[in-house]
This record gives structure tokens, sequence and C-alpha cells, in this order.
């Protein structure tokens, strides 16, 4: 079946079967590559894309649930200020190290600064508890969105 998206705010058609999850569209038929494949069971938040400015585990998320609505991905939400005001806080705190999880853990902290701009740790840890870290980055993460929120970076 042929569904049109509004990707990065570009129309895309593409003809998949109605329950192919969003990840793979955006993955293997538009070529947007910087969403990532981690548990395929919406648990690890490494396929976190935006739909309609919320975030979403695209992995389980079937294309033809997605109607028109906007969804952003990695790709574009450098984009935005609040975009760009993460990425500098992520590369000040380098907080990546293998960065498998990274896109997902971006993708959300752009969507709780977007909904609270001033977050507690609180509202950080609740936010963010749906992204795994392989890597255990997870105090330079909270580092990281606190300074891009225009606090103090915390250890």
């Amino acid at each position: 079946m042929s569904y049109k998206l509004r990707i990065n705010g570009q129309s895309h058609v593409v003809d998949v079967d109605g329950d192919t999850p969003l990840l793979w569209v955006l993955r293997d038929v538009i070529g947007l590559t910087g969403t990532k494949f981690g548990c395929g069971m919406a648990l690890c938040g490494a396929c976190t894309v935006h739909v309609n400015g919320n975030p979403t585990r695209s992995c389980s998320t079937a294309v033809e649930s997605v109607g028109d609505a906007s969804i952003t991905t990695i790709e574009a939400v450098i984009k935005t200020p609040i975009g760009r005001r993460v990425q500098a806080a992520w590369l000040q705190q380098e907080v990546p190290q293998c960065g498998y999880c990274q896109s997902g853990q971006i993708m959300s902290a752009c969507a709780l600064l977007r909904q609270v701009p001033r977050p507690s740790a609180a509202d950080i840890d609740a936010a963010m508890s749906g992204n795994l870290c392989r890597c255990g980055t997870y105090p330079r993460i909270r580092s990281a969105i606190a300074l891009a929120a225009g606090g103090p970076a915390r250890s």
C-alpha cells in the first residue's frame, strides 16, 4: 500500500505494508540511517524519533498509524535551536562512548527541553528513563541536558 509521510519537512511516498515499523521505512526505504535499531520492542529508546513533536519508538510504530503526522529524525533535529544546544552540550560533556544509543538519547532530550525548558533533575530522569545506554554515560547525559537548558553542568 502507498503512504504519504512528512519526514523532516519533506513529503515522501512509500509503498510498504501498513504494519511495517516506521524504523524500517526510515532506514531502508527513505535512507535515513541515523535512527538506530536496538531491541525491536520499544524498550531501549535507540529508535526514538519525534512524531508531531512527541518522542516515539519507531521500531514499534506501524507506518499506517502515522497518518499525516510530522516526523522528525536525528538528521533534522540539529536544524532547531534546541537541537543545536543539545548537540553542543553533548560534545562539551563528552557524552558518547560507543555512540549507538545517542540519536535516541538526543531525540528524547530535545523533546524534554521543548516541553520543559528548565527541567529539574527529576524531570530529566523521568524523561530519559526509557533510553538505555550500554556504556553507562547517564551522569554525562544528565549534565549535558542541564547545560543545554542553560543551567550548570552536573557531574
